[in-house]
Order: C-alpha cells, then structure tokens, then sequence
C-alpha cells in the first residue's frame, strides 16, 4: 500500500484526484491534503508519504520553491499542472512524473505504475536535485539531463553530448571522453526535450550539438566533423537550416 499526500491549492482538482485515486488506484491510500506549500512541508515532514501529487502553480509558494525548502525527498513525486511548458520541460529532463490538469484516469493509473516501480530503485533523490538544479539555473549553459539507459538512470551534462544517433525506437548519446550511452527513448523525443537553440537535427539519424563541431565540409548537403572525429552527413533539405543555425 502507497501512502499519498495531495499538495495543491484548488479543492476541486483535490476532491477530483482524490476521487480518482479511490475508484481506479486502490494501491494508493490518500493521507493528507493541503491547499499551500508551508502546509505541504509540515505535513511530509509529520507523515512520511510514498508519493506527493504537487500542484506546480500555487500562490506564493509554488511546486518547485515547496522543494526547494526540504532537505530529504524520501518521496516520489508526480506534479500535477496546467500546460506550462517550461515547467514540464524542467519535469522531464529529470525523469519525473506529472499530470495535466484536468487528470485522466488512464494518465494517473500509468503514472502511480511508474511509481511503484521507482519505489524499488534508489535514484529519486538525484531526479528531484537535478529538477531543482535545472529550474533554479535557467539561464545556464551546463544543464544536466537524465536519460533512461539500459543499466539505469544516468545524468549527464548537455554540453558533454556531442551528437545523438537514431538507432530504432533507441537512441545512442556520443559523449566526450568517446563514451556512448544507448537511451530508450527515440531521437524524436529527445529533439523534443533538448534546447534547439544548442541541438540541430542536421539528418533524420542525427541530432548535433553545435557547440561539438569542428569542422563544416561543402557539398550537396555537405558534412560536418564533430569534436570527436566523427563525420557526418548533413541532409540536403536540412543544409538551409543548419546553416542558419550555425550563423
């Protein structure tokens, strides 16, 4: 059994949840509800969850800044939020869960699944630092991500990705220090998530970091050499927008 702890600052989407969660999650036993983040703080501390659903947007003290005041994450989280992008940016660069509002009953289900299969593993702690670290440091360049491999959860800065190859429904990070990482996620995804002003589809195989190439060769499409020595064929139909990409 799950103990759970609803965070948010709008009784509806609580007796909503709330709801939800008796008719289709009877894994899951609802402990707590507050309408406010120094309420929220109180009650983990008192009650210990298994999962917190946190609302992101609240007055005065919002989802993230509520985080930002623990010192232990003992806890899955699952954020629940209306259509904001860079928060849910933010949410999946970190491997975390969340909800758009109004919940639907098949996105919940998925997602305490999720949880109890992450209750097992020992990495929430890094999830919700890396969350904090990225939203807190927007402006920075050395962002970290975390990519679902094989073996786990590893995090890695963006700016060590050289280029991202499409291998099937996989994908393979080239990273310095030639290391790859093979992720279960495909290309698509991951072009989706990483910052387009740094990363450019130059091929439907390849997604690059501008910052790791060395060298532009012409051609029809032409090529392009990468830090770690690597050429690639830049497609003819992306040539225009690589180059304006690259200034």
């Amino acid at each position: 059994m799950l103990k759970a702890i609803i965070i948010d600052d709008e009784k509806n989407s609580r007796n909503a949840l709330r709801q939800k969660l008796v008719n289709h999650c009877p894994e899951v036993t609802v402990i707590g509800e507050c309408d406010n983040g120094e309420e929220g703080i109180k009650m983990i501390g008192i009650s210990h969850p298994d999962i917190v659903f946190l609302d992101v947007e609240m007055p005065r003290m919002n989802g993230f800044t509520m985080l930002q005041q623990l010192t232990h994450y003992d806890f899955e989280i699952i954020f629940i939020t209306a259509y904001d992008q860079y928060a849910i940016k933010a949410i999946k660069f970190s491997a975390l869960d969340y909800l758009l509002k109004p919940v639907e009953v098949e996105d919940l289900k998925f997602a305490v699944e999720k949880v109890t299969k992450k209750r097992k593993q020992v990495e929430g702690n890094k999830r919700v630092e890396l969350l904090l670290q990225n939203f807190l440091e927007e402006k920075s360049a050395n962002k970290r991500i975390a990519i679902a491999s094989m073996d786990g959860l590893l995090f890695i800065a963006t700016d060590d990705i050289i280029y991202l190859e499409a291998n099937g429904n996989y994908t393979i990070f080239h990273i310095a220090g030639n290391r790859k990482i093979t992720a279960t996620k495909t290309l698509k995804d991951f072009e989706e998530l990483l910052p387009a002003s740094l990363f450019i589809r130059i091929h439907h195989s390849y997604l690059i970091n501008k910052h790791g190439i060395e060298k532009y060769i012409k051609g029809e499409g032409g090529h392009v050499v990468m830090k770690n020595g690597v050429t690639l064929d830049v497609a003819r139909r992306k040539k225009e927008e690589f180059m304006k990409a690259i200034g």
